[in-house]
């Protein structure tokens, strides 16, 4: 059983303003959420985690090679005119939002593009947590667009010197998976050295 509809990606309208995003819903195919809810990692830690600092099994295995997989990566080709079959992919995971996360950015400059999968059932709109296509590093509330982290919803976007994006402070479980192109092996080597560093200094530290 497939776990995703790729005709989400395909249907779902592309905008350049104020950069390069695409936001579709019903990505994950209705007959595989109950399977993906089960499945999702049993994860504790705060923060993104790469895949293998989590143990993947059954269906949410499925969707990681899936989300990983050259048809998904033709789709969003073809979406932004821009052959990412020649990307490295990163993939990280969260289930627990510290209220720290969410600040202003772009993303780092080794990163092609971005992509966020969202699994929650619900969201309440003043829970925070809501991603917000931004037009500049300073304000939140001058947004194009705000992300509802609910339960198929995905949002992909090229990542650029202006791609400003964050969301207001949210505390709990909120679960989503990133796929991250990024411009070398080297640069996935990089970060993931950086994330066993952060665990190890958040277990001793505590944050």
């Amino acid at each position: 059983m497939k776990t995703i509809n790729l005709d989400a990606v395909r249907n779902a309208e592309r905008s350049s303003e104020p950069y390069d995003y695409v936001l579709a819903s019903n990505l994950l195919k209705q007959d595989a959420i109950d399977e993906l809810r089960r499945d999702f990692p049993a994860i504790i830690k705060p923060g993104y985690l790469t895949v293998d600092e989590v143990k993947l099994q059954g269906c949410f295995k499925q969707l990681i090679d899936e989300l990983e997989g050259p048809e998904l990566t033709e789709e969003l080709s073809k979406k932004f005119g821009l052959d990412l079959h020649q990307y490295p992919r990163l993939t990280t995971i969260m289930k627990q939002s510290q209220p720290k996360y969410g600040a202003i950015h772009t993303d780092g400059p080794s990163k092609v593009m971005t992509m966020l999968v969202y699994m929650n059932d619900e969201w309440q709109q003043d829970e925070g947590g809501r991603l917000r296509v931004l037009y500049d590093q300073k304000n939140y509330d001058r947004y194009k667009l705000e992300v509802p982290p609910v339960m198929g919803t995905m949002f992909a976007f090229l990542r650029s010197d202006h791609s400003w994006h964050g969301h207001l402070p949210f505390a709990g479980e909120r679960r989503v998976v990133q796929i991250a192109w990024v411009k070398s092996q080297a640069d996935i080597d990089r970060k993931k050295k950086h994330n066993k560093l952060a665990q190890v200094l958040k277990g001793i530290f505590g944050r």
